[in-house]
């Protein structure tokens, strides 16, 4: 499959693309003058198979065109009356292996002009919270929140990607889509809110069954209720159907009422988390099922947790795994869930809590609670159970960054392991990261000698082995926009973070950590610190893509034992 974008020097423009039979091409167009159609013309091999057209002025319409044989395909369109969002193409036979193409996109939903870089992002438009994470027919399915038609939040739609190793990505065609009436609008009124998915079947097929939030601010008396929908391809979801068309009575909650986890309890059957609010705080309420594939049939069980501190206020994303086996009494659970609003006495806000205890499948006994993630910018976290137990991925960014005068196209975290050893949770990066060590920059010990090392384009892992637990040390980073550095000291690890002849930033602290062995992962827009095998995990989204130039270590007396810095890429 081969394309070219054609420019046309007078308005009429037009996108060119070799394709085979059987082709799939999906587009959004618009008019942009009310009271006129905008139409595109779809050609194969010069023969016109057929227009394409909309009445709409407010928000792009979503159009599929299938070719009967391959050719020489021409999409033309007039730009003066025609305005374009995206267009991909795809064959539905080997799309899973080889992902869609972007035959065009718009400068308002352009992906950031990357050369190199190693954390998945979309091809088009808004992203943030994590959906479905799972596998699905031998393969790693993320789905994530997604806008296609520009860099903002806005109407809610899934996009969708599948992977091999946690690492390399395929993109998928848009999977989930908001109502018709949410569709014609661009005004954020709702769509397609966060969720989860399962095997449909429930032995591990293709295909693979959602749940999700349905957004409609202002309707009454619900603006939020849950979904569920089957995709038998794996590719696109069938018609919806509501299976919690309301809150549970009696609690006093508020209107926030979303975000389905659906995951198998020790007892066997299908369990469903939801975060919501009362007037206390946040809450994660419980519900289950006896249908073995969770279609309808849900019950509420109760609340399962609370957490009303930090000024929070809805619990946000709750997702909760088994650390061990499932089907054991002495197994431990981890609860995981976003702290929305939440302010901590350092200035993070929206954080993430870990809680551990004891599941029976209908209560939740807290034994210890911990941060997922003291850099705080590992939002909306979700973990399924994989061969070798739990992985999770987060959105890599904080929802104080986002507002109506300033957006960023964002990230998602490296996919991490969520391990128990006894104490503390666990939260390393998974073992296929390692495949990204393109070259090795440092293997002499010139960072650990307190030299100044230049880092290519940036994308980089630094591994630091100290000679003993807590030995202090400072690795500054030269960045052309901020300020920035990892500091180990009496107090704990920190990530220095600074905008320069910006406001104050918080403190991303882990207080009294003592790690052995530091990993950093540099990146464009980003930093990871995974500190004794993810012990303690940082994360903090950086507010430009330029990446990191150089890195030099100060230590105290001895405190590094050895340095390796690896070129990253993909």
């Amino acid at each position: 499959m081969t394309y070219q974008a054609t420019t046309i020097p007078s308005a009429r423009q037009s996108v060119r693309a070799e394709l085979d039979t059987g082709t799939v091409i999906h587009l959004w167009l618009k008019s942009r003058r009310p009271g006129e159609v905008a139409t595109m013309s779809v050609e194969l091999d010069g023969i016109e198979l057929q227009q394409v057209a909309t009445a709409r002025t407010e928000e792009f319409e979503f159009c599929k065109v299938a070719l009967p044989r391959g050719g020489s395909l021409e999409l033309s369109y007039d730009a003066k009356a025609t305005d374009v969002s995206v267009i991909y193409a795809f064959l539905p036979t080997r799309v899973q292996n080889e992902g869609i193409r972007v035959l065009h996109h718009s400068a308002e939903n352009a992906p950031p002009a990357l050369s190199d870089g190693y954390h998945f992002r979309p091809l088009f438009g808004w992203m943030n919270d994590p959906n479905g994470f799972g596998r699905f027919g031998g393969q790693v399915h993320l789905f994530y929140q997604h806008y296609p038609h520009s860099l903002r939040w806005n109407t809610m739609h899934w996009g969708h990607a599948v992977s091999n190793d946690y690492v390399h990505w395929r993109h998928l065609p848009v999977f989930l889509f908001p109502s018709d009436d949410l569709s014609q609008r661009n005004d954020g009124r709702g769509g397609a809110f966060s969720g989860s998915a399962i095997a449909a079947t429930g032995q591990g097929g293709d295909d693979i069954r959602v749940f999700y939030t349905e957004q409609v601010r202002d309707r009454k008396p619900e603006e939020q209720i849950q979904l569920s929908a089957t995709s038998l391809d794996g590719l696109s979801a069938e018609p919806s159907t509501v299976i919690l068309p309301e809150r549970p009575g009696g609690l006093d909650l508020t209107l926030d009422f979303r975000d389905p986890y659906v995951f198998k309890g020790p007892d066997g059957r299908w369990k469903m988390l939801i975060g919501s609010r009362d007037k206390a705080g946040g809450v994660v309420l419980l519900y289950e099922t006896l249908d073995p594939v969770g279609a309808d049939g849900w019950t509420f069980l109760g609340t399962l947790h609370r957490e009303n501190r930090y000024g929070m206020t809805a619990a946000e994303c709750p997702c909760m795994v088994p650390l061990g086996d499932a089907g054991t009494s002495e197994t431990r659970w981890a609860l995981i869930f976003g702290l929305l609003t939440s302010r901590d006495q350092r200035g993070r806000r929206n954080m993430t809590s870990v809680t551990v205890g004891r599941f029976d499948g209908q209560s939740f006994t807290p034994e210890l609670e911990q941060e997922l993630d003291f850099g705080s910018d590992a939002y909306a976290f979700q973990a399924f159970v994989d061969d070798g137990g739990p992985v999770g991925i987060a959105w890599l960014a904080n929802w104080t960054d986002v507002s109506k005068k300033e957006d960023f196209p964002t990230a998602m975290t490296l996919p991490r392991r969520v391990l128990w050893d006894g104490t503390a949770v666990l939260t390393p990066p998974v073992e296929g990261v390692n495949a990204l060590r393109h070259a090795e920059l440092d293997g002499t010990g010139r960072l650990a000698a307190g030299e100044r090392l230049p880092l290519e384009n940036g994308a980089v892992e630094i591994e630091l082995d100290l000679s003993s637990p807590g030995a202090a040390f400072e690795l500054r980073f030269d960045h052309t926009d901020i300020d920035l550095a990892l500091r180990l000291d009496a107090e704990g690890l920190e990530i220095l973070f600074g905008e320069r002849g910006g406001k104050a930033s918080p403190r991303y602290l882990a207080a009294g950590a003592r790690p052995s062995t530091v990993r950093v992962f540099l990146d464009a827009g980003s930093i990871e610190v995974f500190a004794d095998n993810g012990r303690w995990t940082g994360t903090k989204r950086l507010p430009t893509f330029m990446g990191v130039k150089a890195a030099q270590l100060s230590q105290g007396n001895g405190s590094i034992a050895s340095a390796r810095v690896w070129q990253l890429k993909l």
